[in-house]
């Protein structure tokens, strides 16, 4: 299991046009057999700043098959528009339980 935390700075004036291809994106990740989780935030006080946290059960899913599925093409040659600067992705790896009540 690895999780995936990426950074965007969006353009101002493409807020709107990112969070709907975005969404659409997400929305259709929720459908795939190795996904996790995924969580949208927005950077307090930066209405142009997200960070998107991402988990699914295998590295090699994501990279070999998941990063290529028809529904991200669109997400995918939107970005240079979209953003200001290359998204910032970090790899977490799992090294302590899940903590529970």
């Amino acid at each position: 299991m690895e999780t995936y935390l990426i950074r965007f700075t969006v353009r101002p004036g493409q807020r709107e046009r990112f969070l709907g291809l975005l969404t659409a994106v997400l929305e259709q990740m929720r459908k795939e057999k190795t996904f996790i989780d995924a969580r949208l935030a927005q950077v307090a006080d930066k209405p142009n700043e997200f960070v998107l946290h991402e988990t699914w059960a295998i590295r090699e899913d994501v990279v070999n098959v998941q990063l290529n599925r028809p529904y991200r093409r669109d997400w995918h040659a939107a970005l240079p528009d979209l953003l200001e600067c290359e998204r910032d992705i970090t790899i977490l790896s799992p090294c302590w339980p899940a903590m529970s009540d």
